[in-house]
């Protein structure tokens, strides 16, 4: 968990694929947020290497996994958002959101890390 591997794109519009396992959510005590932080990192770092000029992350861990969506939003945009300040490459991150919810908590999430992060 936590950790990040790419692959080819071959046959898909993308040239590669990141791929990485966040943490099921087993109540918040077992460092599952660092866990999933850590996913959004080390994903962004490998593109960065690559070079990828562009990623998009699913809501990691918050289907099947449990996460709670508004906390695993609140920490995939802290660690974007920090990221992208530091580093050139990814240019552009898309958020895909396959619920509203999932659309929500990402726009609340968005709307307090950039008033804390002006």
């Amino acid at each position: 968990m936590g950790e990040a591997k790419a692959t080819k794109g071959y046959r898909l519009p993308a040239k590669w694929v990141i791929h990485t396992v966040g943490p099921f959510w087993r109540g918040g005590n077992h460092g599952e947020d660092d866990l999933l932080a850590n996913c959004y990192r080390e994903a962004l770092r490998l593109a960065a290497a690559l070079p990828a000029r562009s990623v998009a992350f699913p809501a990691i861990s918050t289907g099947a996994y449990r996460f709670p969506t508004d906390r695993a939003a609140r920490i995939a945009v802290k660690e974007i958002g920090t990221f992208l300040g530091d580093n050139p490459l990814p240019e552009k991150v898309y958020l895909v959101c396959f619920r509203d919810e999932t659309l929500h908590a990402y726009r609340k999430a968005l709307a307090a890390f950039c008033v804390g992060n002006p």
